[in-house]
């Protein structure tokens, strides 16, 4: 029955009908909670309707319930991408190719996933997916045929490609905004003329395709076939010593029912006698050692817990014990030594400890502790580390390299300041300019929001912002740094200059005195600016806008609201509209 379920999902995920297969999915997991496939399924299938919380969910079970298996990496990947986690889906894809290093589809998700994780930070609820939703609606297709400027776009099998990954995904807007067929159907769609340069030739380029979807065959449904009842088997004899046995292993049980009962009533030493006492009655059952050594923990008798869980492993070694209470004695070793720890070499141990865990089972807990010991290993280090006057030596060693113009070796000491003295706003500061002079833009921009981050007073933090942002074209959003620095020194050269700059620039723009290149540079990238797109679908600024074209006596109202006033400019400044 779960075989014939998991059949009509995949033929529903075949057709492109994704709810519906998720919801045969979603029937064959209640049949066979255990198939890692079925969770797979289900993800891919929630992934394509845009519901990547409820895909991360099932993806993290299909890792878990089979975490060798190379495709469930790939589910997790997607759903991490999908919900704007770039770093965390760079990991699972990088955990899926240590496993098959051939996988195509893991590299390709690799490589998206790191483009994401190298773009700037979205800043608003919006951003692509709130253009890429004006596709969906059925009035699209009806808007693009009656318009002459865009009829024939639909005998163009690329761009009909296109507006189908579109409507598929709104979020791959981005994608083709470079395309000027998909910017005159978003011009048509917004019922806004976005300026583009009239010279420019169109372009040629195709848009790549969108990602071939995967064919998923369904298995061949197994017949059932007929058992013949077994006839009752007759009644045992015990022997004397059987019976022996099986007498110590239920008074055994019921020393570890009275532990356990001890336990949750706090009460540990009672706890303590009834576990060794069920240990003394019988040997073969590991449980008892590591009940027991959850009650040392508690009482804060970390060596003998230690010493009960090394028991338990090699005693459950010797009996072929449940790899689960394997796991369960190493993860309570783990603990025990994280107790312990002192330094930070001192939760080596304790991480090689529930590494080995994880070997034998991995249970989210203990997952969960590895990471809770990773993160305070490294404070650890970072805290012995911590030297201020160590710092300021390899901040000057840092500006001497600096002014040799031997930027490298510059970053290098400024990084090893950072790591003596983490606080120091001065270092972030000019370990910023040195990748602005090496170009590395975004690193240098991090940078100076860091040191601004440490102390917002910190008036050289807001030139090197500025700086970097100008040199990235964003001329509107250099100008509100500067203007931020000026309010604690109002009289700085440097931000007055950097004000001038800006304003030279956002005039020219409303000139119209920049070059037609330049002008779809600054199209292009501004369209991948969220607080752009934000504005676009903004219902008010759409109709300011379009009375700006047809109504000025109205635009000139319009005007006198600030608010609306500086996002005209930040559209100005952008490129995408001009005052004239």
């Amino acid at each position: 029955m779960a075989d014939e379920a998991k059949a009509k999902g995949n033929a529903a995920f075949s057709a492109g009908r994704f709810e519906e297969a998720a919801r045969h999915f979603t029937d064959a997991i209640a049949l066979a909670p255990g198939n890692h496939v079925l969770y797979s399924n289900r993800s891919a299938a929630l992934a394509s309707l845009h519901r990547y919380s409820d895909a991360l969910a099932d993806a993290q079970k299909t890792v878990e319930l089979k975490p060798d298996w190379a495709k469930g990496y790939s589910r997790l990947g997607a759903a991490h991408l999908g919900l704007g986690d770039a770093a965390s889906a760079v990991a699972a894809y990088e955990k899926g190719l240590a496993l098959d290093p051939s996988n195509e589809g893991l590299k390709a998700g690799l490589e998206d996933a790191k483009k994401a994780a190298a773009a700037p930070p979205r800043r608003g609820p919006s951003g692509p997916d709130a253009i890429g939703q004006m596709f969906q609606g059925p009035e699209l297709w009806s808007k693009i045929a009656s318009d002459p400027t865009t009829r024939a776009y639909l005998n163009e099998p690329d761009f009909m490609q296109m507006l189908r990954e579109v409507q598929r995904n709104p979020s791959s807007i981005s994608m083709y905004l470079s395309d000027p067929r998909m910017m005159q159907v978003l011009s048509l769609m917004l019922n806004v003329k976005i300026q583009r340069p009239e010279a420019s030739e169109p372009s040629q380029s195709t848009p790549p395709p969108p990602p071939p979807q995967q064919q998923q065959t369904s298995p061949l449904q197994t017949k059932a076939r007929e058992v013949e009842p077994e006839p009752e088997p007759e009644p045992m004899d015990f022997t004397d010593e059987e019976k022996e046995r099986k007498e110590r292993k239920a008074a055994a049980q019921k020393e570890k029912e009275l532990g356990n009962t001890a336990y949750k009533k706090k009460d540990f030493e009672a706890a303590i006698q009834h576990y060794t006492k069920a240990l003394e009655h019988d040997d073969e059952d590991i449980s008892y050692l590591t009940n027991r050594a959850a009650v040392y923990i508690e009482m804060g008798k970390y060596d003998e817990c230690i010493k009960d869980c090394d028991k338990a492993v090699e005693r459950g070694r010797e009996l072929r014990a449940d790899f689960k209470m394997i796991s369960r004695a190493l993860t309570r070793k783990g603990t025990a030594l994280v107790k312990l720890a002192k330094t930070s070499k001192d939760f080596d141990i304790a991480i090689e400890t529930y590494q080995k865990a994880l070997t034998e089972h991995r249970n989210p807990d203990t997952l969960k502790k590895l990471n809770e010991a990773e993160r305070a290993k490294k404070e650890l280090e970072q805290q012995e580390y911590y030297d201020p006057k160590l710092a300021d030596e390899e901040r000057e060693k840092g500006n001497e390299f600096f002014k040799e113009q031997k930027y490298p070796e510059a970053i290098k000491h400024y990084t090893e300041a950072l790591k003596r003295n983490p606080k120091d706003p001065r270092v972030y500061s000019n370990r910023a300019a040195c990748y602005t002079k090496l170009g590395a833009m975004p690193e240098g921009l991090k940078d100076a929001e860091k040191c601004l981050e440490l102390d917002p007073t910190f008036t050289k933090g807001y030139t090197r912002k500025g700086a970097i942002q100008f040199f990235m074209k964003e001329y509107d959003k250099a100008m509100e740094t500067y203007q931020a620095g000026l309010k604690h020194d109002p009289k700085n050269q440097e931000l007055l200059d950097g004000v001038r700059r800006c304003i030279e620039q956002i005039n020219k723009a409303n000139r119209g005195e920049i070059s037609q290149d330049e002008l779809q540079e600054r199209q292009n990238k501004a369209m991948q600016d969220p607080e752009i797109q934000n504005i676009l679908t903004d219902p008010i600024m759409r109709q300011v806008l379009n009375d700006f074209q047809e109504n000025p006596r109205a635009a000139q109202e319009h005007l006198k609201n600030p608010g609306v006033m500086q996002k005209i400019q930040k559209l100005v400044s952008a490129g995408i509209v001009q005052m004239r």
